[in-house]
Parts: structure tokens; sequence; C-alpha cells
């Protein structure tokens, strides 16, 4: 029953929403608001309600936000059906969807912030599963090479790199089991020295990711310029210092009115800064208040610094507006040369109203980075661990460390790949092919040496350790892809099968953190994405486990 009566209450409000919708729309773009994503936002959750009329609700939808991901998506999954022209509309509209980023910066921002979280994260996980793996196999190797030669206890000097940071702890022990790599294997370890290396970089990333997601002020910025909204940013932004905020703030304005209070902020900001976009919106001003042709001289200085679809197709409005209609039209190609999208754009939304009748300039995506980066700069030395410059240099002073133990002590420790004990040049005098140990050597090679029943005995204690082994194996890589190979020793190769792996794992982790505005919309189409990817990785990494496991190859 109560489903009934939510589903009659959201047929009714749906109804008298679109009944009212032209209304609204152009009441919208009256104030400069090309993009109602609340209000689209809406639509989606009710085109969920009523699947009758679900296709035309998210056209709505899209016509109230053209630049809102989430619209397009939903008609994908909408349009979606077996049949070839389902299939490819629902593409279509998947490959619009994944488009329109480029224009919604919260949309591209959280997806960066996402990518990049779960990247950085995924490498950190890898390392620790590489030291889980690895330690309890090698810390008998060391135990039996400090036995040996007492002097390899400096190789410990590599933890006090811990008083860095934390992932100096992780590199300090990687520093010791890397000493019982190989050639190549090594090279997992300089590959997460060369992260420590830029990891400031990364650190104050992701505090520009973390903070700007909570920034009110970027937010209004944003709201403003890409035509969300007008009075946030009017509460927000009111008294604002710098150029970003002041001329965000004077967009505002001018859509609810403020012509007069706009034009003062915009002639303060080209008095310190003379922009392009800056000159084209105080010339919008004017055409709102009907100075012509004072409008056109700043159009025309404009246009002077920089010509833009904006302030040429705003020349060719005011042209055709005093009849010039040869000039008019000189403008209007020269603007659709430039941008033909933009232009097609203009021409939808125009109208007699002065916020459609010129076109405003608004800032870019790469004004809202720097911003953003901006105001997390002081964050991210407040919050950091210790100085960028001592964590640059430790981690070149651990590579430095790290090349001279290898050099310096080339003869380690190593295990029979036959039974496993532990072997090294000191204890074994006999230099044998093969790493094998005394034992399994004579078992295969002299074997007129061994009575029959120590060689049956020796043959069945080298099958019962290599099914362990093997059984370890298989199991570990059912479990993780790439842990096999790290517990067989091949670490690099494990290393490039488990970082992407838990990459595909962790984005759809993050999508869930860094979500667009909304909870009930994120990345989904990058999630499922994700998790193909995954299972192509775990199942590429067990076939060939396997298949090397056959050969002996492991």
């Amino acid at each position: 029953m109560k489903k009934i009566l939510l589903l009659i209450f959201s047929f009714l409000f749906l109804i008298t929403s679109v009944s009212s919708g032209d209304d609204f729309y152009n009441e919208q773009l009256n104030h400069g608001i090309r993009n109602s994503e609340a209000y689209s936002y809406k639509l989606i959750q009710q085109a969920k309600l009523n699947k009758e009329q679900s296709a035309d609700i998210l056209k709505k939808a899209l016509q109230y936000s053209p630049d809102l991901p989430a619209a397009y998506f939903a008609l994908s999954r909408e349009s979606f059906g077996f049949s070839a022209g389902g299939v490819f509309e629902a593409i279509d509209y998947l490959l619009k969807g994944i488009g329109s980023y480029q224009r919604n910066f919260w949309w591209s921002f959280t997806l960066l912030g996402s990518i990049f979280a779960s990247a950085v994260g995924s490498l950190i996980c890898s390392v620790i599963i590489i030291i889980l793996i690895r330690l309890p196999i090698d810390i008998p190797l060391l135990s039996h090479d400090l036995r040996e030669d007492s002097k390899r206890i400096v190789s410990f000097l590599a933890l006090v790199s811990a008083f860095i940071n934390p992932l100096f702890f992780l590199g300090g022990i990687l520093v010791i089991i890397g000493m019982y790599m190989t050639k190549w294997n090594k090279l997992t370890v300089y590959i997460y020295f060369l992260f420590l290396l830029i990891s400031p970089l990364l650190f104050d990333t992701a505090i520009m990711f973390l903070n700007a997601s909570s920034s009110a002020t970027l937010k209004a910025i944003v709201q403003v310029n890409e035509a969300k909204g007008n009075r946030y940013a009017l509460s927000i932004l009111k008294g604002s210092d710098g150029y970003i905020e002041q001329f965000s703030y004077a967009l505002a304005l001018k859509r609810e009115g403020g012509y007069h209070e706009a034009m003062n902020i915009y002639n303060r900001l080209i008095s310190k800064r003379p922009m392009p976009e800056t000159y084209n919106n105080l010339a919008n001003c004017y055409v709102a208040v009907g100075d012509i042709e004072t409008a056109r001289e700043l159009y025309q200085r404009s246009s002077e610094i920089q010509k833009l679809p904006s302030n040429l197709y705003n020349l060719s409005v005011l042209s055709r507006e005093t009849l010039d209609y040869g000039r008019g039209d000189e403008y209007f190609l020269s603007a659709q040369t430039l941008d033909r999208e933009a232009v097609s754009e203009f021409r939808r939304i125009f109208s007699r109203h002065p916020n459609r009748f010129v076109i405003d300039e608004s800032l870019s995506h790469s004004a809202f980075w720097e911003y953003a980066d901006s105001i997390s700069s002081g964050y991210a030395v407040r919050f950091s661990f210790s100085p960028h410059i001592l964590v640059s240099a430790g981690a070149l002073v651990m590579m430095v460390f790290f090349y001279i133990l290898n050099r310096r002590f080339k003869h380690v420790a190593y295990t029979c790949k036959r039974c496993g004990s532990i072997l090294c040049k000191k204890c074994e005098k006999r230099i044998l092919w093969g790493r094998m140990c005394l034992r399994c050597y004579l078992s295969l090679i002299k074997l007129d040496e061994l009575d029959a029943k120590e060689r049956i005995t020796r043959l069945l204690t080298v099958y019962k350790y290599q099914k362990k082994r093997r059984d370890i194996i298989k199991f570990i890589s059912l479990i993780l892809p790439g842990s096999g190979q790290i517990y067989a020793g091949s670490i690099l190769n494990g290393l490039l099968f488990l970082w992407p792996f838990l990459f595909f794992l962790f984005v759809p982790i993050m999508n869930t953190v860094f979500v667009p505005e909304t909870s009930f919309f994120s990345h989904a189409w990058l999630s499922v994405i994700s998790l193909i990817f995954m299972g192509m990785v775990y199942a590429a990494c067990n076939i060939i486990i396997r298949r090397r496991l056959a050969k002996g190859w492991l």
C-alpha cells in the first residue's frame, strides 16, 4: 500500500513539474543558469519510479543539464536493448556522458581523485603484500648470513629511515629482503624508492583532492562559472579579494541584475589585469543597461587582446541590432570558425533577455585546478609527515645505500631449488650447477655413490617439498594474482600482476569516496570497467601460473 501511494505521489509531482517545466527552464536561462543539476537529479530519480515515461523524463533532465554525465548514463541504461539499435544508442549516450566530463569540473575532479588514490593506495598495498610474503622466506637466509658474517648487520641501518615517515619503514624492510632478490627483481626496490622520491608531490596532490572537495569557496566559483547557480556565489564570494573570486562574484551579480556593482568589480580587475574575458563581461553589463556603443568598444578591446567565440559572437549580435548585417555576418562566421559548437549553444539559448542576448565568458577548468592547488598548499605543509626536502633526500640516500650493499655483499645465502635447504658460498665448498645442495646433486648425477634406500628417501623428500611449494603457489594465486610469483621468487613479475589487480579493485571503492556532489550518483561506468579488467588480470595470472608450474619454471 505504501509503495502504491508513493508511486501516485511521484506521478502527481512529475505531472506538475513537467507542466511548469518550460517556464522553469526559461526562468533559469534568464538568470544565466544552463545546468539546473538539482532539478535534473530529481528527474532522474523520478524516472526510476515511472518506467513508462522514463525515457522522456531523462531527456528532459538532459535538456535542463546538458553538461551532467549522470543524465547521459541514465539514458544509456534506459535505451539499452538487445537489438542493434538499442546497443548503439546506449553506447552513444555512454560516450557522450564520458565526453561531458570535460565540461563538468566536479565530475572530472572526483574521477581523477578516485584514479589517483587507487594508483597510490594499490602500490603501497602491493609493497606491503610483497613484504608479508617474502619476509618469512628471507629471514632464515638473513639469519644464516649473519652467523657467517656479522658485518652484514649493517643492512639493518636501513630501518633507521623509519623516523622520516612510515613509508620509509617499508623501504627499510625492502632493502633487507631485496638483498636476496635476483638481479631483475631488485628493480622492485628501486621502483619503490622512486615512488618515495616523488611522494612529496603525490602527498600534496592527495591533500588537494581532499581539501578542495570541502571548499565552499571553490564550490561557489565552479557553480557560477559552469552556469549552475548564482545565489550561493553571492553569499560566499562577497568581500573576497582574489581575481578568481571577484571575477566569479561579478558574474553572479550581472546574472542577477546587479549590473552597476558588477561593472565596478570588472573595472577594478581590468586596472590590475586586463583580460579579454573581463572586457567581454564588462561589455555585457553595458548591453544590459542599454549603452550599446560603449559595449561595442569593449568587445573590440577584448577581441584585440584575444579573439574568443564569445566576444566575436556578441559583436555579431550588436552589429545586426544596429542593422550592420554585413559586419554581423563577418563576426558570426569568425566565431563559428573558432568554435562551432559554442556558437550553436549560444544560438540555442538566444532571446531578448540580457543573460541570453549576449554571452558571458567564464573561467576555465584550468583556473579551477590552479585555485584548488593554491587553497591546499598550506594544508599540505601543515599535515605532511616531514619536510619535503628530507623525504626526497632520504629516498636518494636509501637508493644509494641499497646499491652499495649489493656491491659490498655480492654473495648471499640461497635455498636449494629442489629441497629448500639453505646454502651459501662459505658453507658449501663445492660450487654446483643449478643452485642445488650436494645431496640433491648426488641423487641426480652420481647414482652409484648412494644406495637405493637413501636415494628413494631423498627423492620422496624432494617430492613432498616441491608439492607443498606448488600447492602454496596455486592457493595464494587464487587469493591474490601475482602473489604466487612473489612467493616463487619472481617478485617483479608478481608486482606487474598484483599492482594492476589491486588498482582495479581500489577504483570501485574509491568511487564511493570521491563522489560528485551527491551520493546517489557516481562513476559507475568506471567501476564496471575496472571490475572487468580486474577479472581479466585475475584469469591471465592464474593461467600463466599453472602453465609455468606444469613446465617446471616456478
